[in-house]
């Protein structure tokens, strides 16, 4: 348990996850969430209560968009609230503690948090974090503190060099978020393939489930299977023969990525430049 407690400042899906999972450790939480429509310009001024928690609290977490995560520290610092002995993280992926600077004159630790996973219902998010990374950068107070938030929350801490935030990101970005893209990519491609449409949403399910499962398992060199993986020139022809246009490209590209794996994982060197011939001629 966090015995100082945390005040997290925003109340979306991650902010409101956080707040519930700490709760369930016996954490003291306070969410600190306005919305009335009296602000500064660009974020709401704190009401009493705000003043109240941060006081109370010495770690802050910002949960709110990343476009806001600036306007938050700008209020933060007007209130007067922030002292030396506080950490102030914000949860964004991509931005780095610079995004609090207007906080640097507090003294406080400043840095960023972020749970790589995601959470769709805050009922669920002590399970979905547990055992998950998170990514800690920054003030190495504000690392420190980091590391203390994923023990409680039964999480990995991993540092990340401010320099490389963005990268980090991506790579999330391309996991978990254009998964869920390549879901509905199939979707279309069962429809094109005349299977009724309620089928059609449901039918690569149960696929990329045993696909994550086998990745979780064994990483992406074992768990690769299918036309490149084998070497299966004929059928990576007949695919590349029915697209065209961004379609194409993107079976290409992601074939190339896939290809890149299979050689890792032992394909026989001339069926591998057969197939990189034809996704490159394309």
């Amino acid at each position: 348990m966090l015995a100082r407690g945390v005040a997290i400042v925003g109340a979306g899906r991650m902010g409101g996850g956080l707040a519930r999972a700490l709760a369930e450790t016996g954490t003291p939480v306070s969410s600190l969430v306005r919305r009335d429509p009296v602000r500064d310009g660009s974020f709401f001024w704190p009401e009493s209560r705000w003043l109240d928690a941060l006081n109370a609290h010495r770690l802050v977490l910002i949960a709110t968009p990343d476009d806001a995560i600036a306007s938050v520290a700008r209020v933060l610092e007007a209130s007067g609230a922030i002292q030396p002995d506080h950490v102030i993280l914000h949860l964004s992926g991509l931005l780095d503690r610079t995004a609090l600077r207007a906080l640097e004159g507090t003294g406080a630790a400043l840095g960023s948090f972020h749970p790589l996973q995601t959470v769709v219902d805050p009922a669920t998010a002590r399970e979905r974090l547990r055992g998950a990374f998170a990514a800690v950068e920054g003030d190495p107070g504000a690392m420190a503190a980091g590391e203390a938030l994923a023990r409680e929350l039964g999480m990995h801490a991993v540092k990340v060099p401010s320099a490389g935030k963005a990268d980090y990101h991506i790579g999330a970005t391309i996991v978990a978020n254009y998964s869920a893209a390549l879901l509905a990519l199939g979707e279309q491609f069962a429809l094109r393939a005349g299977i009724e449409a309620e089928l059609a949403e449901q039918l690569y399910r149960p696929l990329m489930t045993g696909a994550v499962a086998n990745l979780a398992a064994l990483g992406p060199t074992a768990a690769l299977t299918g036309a490149i993986r084998r070497g299966d020139a004929a059928t990576v022809a007949a695919h590349l023969a029915r697209l065209d246009g961004r379609e194409r490209r993107l079976y290409c590209d992601l074939g190339m990525m896939a290809l890149g794996v299979a050689r890792a994982g032992g394909l026989d060197e001339a069926l591998a430049a057969r197939i990189e011939a034809m996704l490159a001629a394309h």
